[in-house]
């Protein structure tokens, strides 16, 4: 099926943009909000810092009173401003609904603790929590191809500026944002705003990517015809065959690939093991597979 027409101004990543955009954004919307009431709920009454313009609007707070949301808004109008200037109109726009939505949700939200009797006092808990659901609204939010502004345009111009990755980027950013928390509400806070970070890396991640149900075996082996046989006979599962060659002994040699679901891992390595114990082999977890005859079986 032809996907574009001759306009050569559709590109693949405006057809993907457009596709399926009620359904991201309604998802967006709820990600959002649930970063706004892990943030009301248990970071601002336990002055936890999770980086972001979120975390900078706390310590703002505590010098200025000035509304959380009101700090946030102006921080990222002016984050956009800069972003126009430095990273252009195409970058700016897709952080701008998220730099709107994030305040406007902590605003509708900040009295939500009058209404939900929850005892923020044992922090341990509030930060794991807080660190889970804000994690599981910014999956949503990264799921439905969205930001929610603020510092994710900093950790652009970071990347472009300083030749460095995304990844070290926004360590860098949220770092120094939680390093320096612990000048304002001291230490012990700053190491549970770490909990945070981490919990909100693991959960958003694993809402990003799903839970890995599936295993990738990549094996080189001596005995490739008695594996084959093997995953295909007895596992019952499919292998590709790649042609390689060594970068040591430049040999040609085969890359034998199976997919097969994570109840069935151990029976191939241990198989492969048997069959040939010098085999050597990656095993990688597989977050999605799509394509082919059901279950990877032939």
């Amino acid at each position: 099926m032809k996907i574009f027409s001759n306009n050569k101004e559709q590109t693949i990543l405006n057809y993907i943009n457009k596709k399926s955009y009620k359904k991201r954004l309604i998802q967006f919307i709820i990600g959002v909000f649930f970063v706004a009431l892990s943030y009301n709920i248990f970071i601002v009454p336990n002055h936890l810092i999770p980086g972001g313009v979120g975390g900078l609007a706390i310590i703002i707070h505590s010098l200025i009173p000035i509304n959380n949301s009101l700090i946030i808004f102006i921080l990222n109008i002016f984050l956009l401003l800069l972003s126009l200037k430095l990273l252009g109109i195409e970058k700016t726009r897709a952080s701008l609904l998220g730099s709107i939505i994030f305040p406007t949700f902590v605003k509708l939200t900040e009295n939500i603790n009058v209404w939900l009797e929850i005892d923020t006092s044992h922090i341990l808990l509030s930060a794991i929590f807080a660190g889970i659901i804000y994690g599981f609204g910014a999956g949503l939010v990264f799921k439905a191809g969205f930001t929610t502004g603020g510092t994710d345009i900093i950790n652009q111009i970071i990347s472009k500026y300083l030749k460095i990755s995304l990844g070290q980027s926004m360590f860098l950013s949220d770092g120094l944002i939680v390093i320096s928390s612990s000048i304002f509400f001291g230490i012990n806070r700053m190491l549970y705003s770490i909990i945070i970070l981490y919990s909100i890396s693991l959960i958003s991640d694993r809402v990003v990517l799903g839970i890995s149900d599936s295993k990738a075996f990549f094996i080189i082996t001596n005995e490739e015809e008695s594996i084959t046989k093997f995953i295909l006979k007895q596992l019952g599962y499919g292998v590709t065959i790649f042609k390689a060659k060594g970068g040591y002994k430049t040999k040609n040699e085969h890359v034998l690939m199976c997919v097969l679901p994570t109840k069935d891992y151990y029976h191939l390595k241990e198989g492969i093991r048997t069959i040939d114990p010098d085999a050597f082999y990656i095993i990688t977890d597989t977050y999605e597979v799509y394509g082919g005859k059901e279950n990877g079986k032939e």
